[in-house]
């Protein structure tokens, strides 16, 4: 059991470059995708990922918002997945919360590219994986 779900998981998750969200498609099945690391983590509830306006998960979070992300420690074989939705933004202040220098890369014309949100997951239950055992808990 672990004494501190907060620290444990965010340690996990602060050492990830990559996190694996998952959104529901038109036919009710789930769609796997690996993504950067969230760019603001507030604990284990809130997190804000940036991505493409005109992608298919953000289509599908429209339609539906449940979601799951997953962090995988592949080194020490440990995992979580965070149950919740997420929600699409598009405000200005949202945006530039999360820019930063170099997502010109992914998103041309700056900070106001139409083709440039944010995802923000709000969880409410989560599964841990460690030492060949899980635990659910709730957030």
């Amino acid at each position: 059991m672990m004494r501190d779900a907060q620290k444990t998981i965010g340690n996990l998750i602060d050492k990830q470059s990559t996190a694996y969200i998952s959104s529901v498609d038109e036919d009710g099945f789930p769609n796997m995708k690996a993504m950067l690391a969230p760019r603001i983590r507030d604990g284990i509830t809130t997190f804000y990922f940036t991505t493409n306006t005109s992608s298919q998960k953000v289509a599908q979070f429209r339609k539906n918002p449940k979601a799951c992300i997953y962090f995988c420690d592949k080194r020490f074989y440990r995992g979580v997945m965070l149950k919740g939705t997420m929600e699409v933004l598009e405000d200005p202040e949202s945006k530039e919360m999360i820019w930063q220098e170099g997502d010109t890369m992914y998103y041309p014309l700056g900070v106001t590219d139409p083709d440039y949100c944010v995802l923000k997951f709000t969880a409410v239950r989560g599964r841990y994986y460690a030492n060949f055992k899980s635990e659910s808990f709730d957030i």
